[in-house]
């Protein structure tokens, strides 16, 4: 089996994912992804579409992740996986879909307007 990748994106955060047979091993920069996302949720955000899919411990995961914040790389991350399992095997893709796991999640910050301190928030009216 050749080297699978997809990309997964999220906010600011993108997932450049390369999957390929092996022994279930998650690197994500050079780092193991236990290290690279200390938290337990965000380990099982990464490793969900694996554990839906019965694919633990059969893919070997190299990621260069960049940008965006740490919950949105764990996401992104998700997104880039679930895509190179459906490359892998388009049988998944009914099973990730239904988890919500196939979709790129459009919200993104929205940009700061000039005369307001914030996207939306104003500065103090005052009538005198």
């Amino acid at each position: 089996m050749e080297v699978i990748n997809a990309l997964g994106r999220r906010k600011t955060a993108v997932a450049r994912v390369y999957l390929k047979a092996g022994n279930g091993s998650i690197t994500i920069n050079k780092r193991d992804y236990k290290e690279y996302f200390p938290t337990g949720i965000l380990q099982f955000v990464v490793e969900q579409p694996l554990i839906l899919t019965n694919n633990v411990g059969k893919y070997d995961i190299k990621v260069n992740l960049d940008g965006g914040g740490i919950n949105g790389q764990a996401e992104a991350l998700s997104l880039g996986i679930s895509r190179a399992l459906v490359e892998i095997d388009p049988e998944y893709r009914p099973t990730l879909k239904a988890k919500g796991l196939m979709r790129r999640d459009p919200r993104m910050v929205e940009r700061k307007k000039p005369g307001q301190p914030k996207a939306r928030k104003k500065f103090q009216f005052s009538k005198r």
